[in-house]
């Protein structure tokens, strides 16, 4: 007859419990993404140039339609997480004194996780959402035809009797603040726990948020602008810039989600008093 231990307790309905963490934070998570990087570098490096790739092709596909590429590359950003569950193992795999591998990164993927797969429909979906919206925007109601990405500039960004480009930016930042606070924490958690359902992995995410406004806030703000910095050096710091990221969200996720074990021990010392 089976017994379960006691470590292995039902995940509750809401997932596991989340930390409130410091301000400061998000930046001690961004070292210790560095060290995770430069401990184990291929799998990141394989990663990070595989999204340049993907950035100078989509590029080179629509530089004469910047309507479209705008979204496009926006949308990436939402799709992100997904992409990078791979480091997430690696830095897993650090953490418990293992030498991990590219192959490692290969079995996570290989395994087809449906929930994994499920949720990166749904942030496809969403940023398929937004670079339509975007597009249409953008050929819509900007002055003039924007093909390239200086007309996006003249046309959009600076011209001075249109509120298109901050309308642009609301919009955007209205559909990427719920995928954020749907995402920051849920595919960390749904690589590290095989019992977390798609649903529990978001309701943790947002209760994520919700028990640290401030930090998280911050935390969004060091992504985009760490993921612009690597766009405007000709997409080439993106080879870096995604791995360090992705790291450095695994120590986020550690740091604010209680670990199964940790929880129900907790809950057993109460029920003891």
């Amino acid at each position: 007859m089976h017994t379960s231990s006691p470590d292995a307790a039902p995940v509750r309905p809401e997932g596991p419990a989340v930390r409130e963490v410091g301000l400061a934070q998000p930046l001690d998570w961004l070292k210790r993404g560095l060290e995770d990087l430069l401990r184990c570098p291929v799998p990141g490096l394989v990663h990070g140039l595989a999204s340049t790739l993907f950035g100078l092709a989509l590029v080179g596909f629509a530089y004469q339609h910047f309507w479209m590429l705008a979204g496009a590359f926006s949308g990436f950003l939402l799709v992100a997480p997904v992409v990078a569950s791979g480091l997430y193992a690696v830095s897993r795999g650090l953490e418990r004194g293992q030498q991990p591998a590219l192959a490692d990164v290969w079995r996570l993927w290989l395994s087809l996780d449906r929930r994994l797969v499920a949720f990166g429909l749904l942030l496809a979906l969403a940023g398929t959402g937004w670079v339509l919206t975007s597009a249409s925007m953008v050929t819509g109601f900007a002055a003039a035809p924007v093909h390239r990405p200086l007309d996006f500039l003249h046309q959009v960004v600076l011209h001075q009797h249109s509120w298109l480009f901050e309308a642009w930016l609301a919009i955007g930042a209205l559909l990427a603040a719920p995928m954020f606070a749907s995402s920051v924490v849920a595919i960390p958690l749904l690589v590290d726990n095989p019992r977390i359902g798609v649903w529990q992995a978001v309701l943790t995410s947002w209760r994520a948020v919700l028990a640290s406004p401030a930090p998280l806030a911050f935390w969004a703000g060091i992504l985009l602008a760490i993921t612009f910095a690597g766009m405007v050096t000709l997409l080439l710091g993106l080879t870096v810039v995604v791995p360090w990221l992705a790291h450095a969200s695994w120590h986020a996720y550690r740091d604010i989600v209680v670990a199964d074990s940790e929880g129900h021990r907790r809950g057993a010392g109460a029920g003891r008093r």
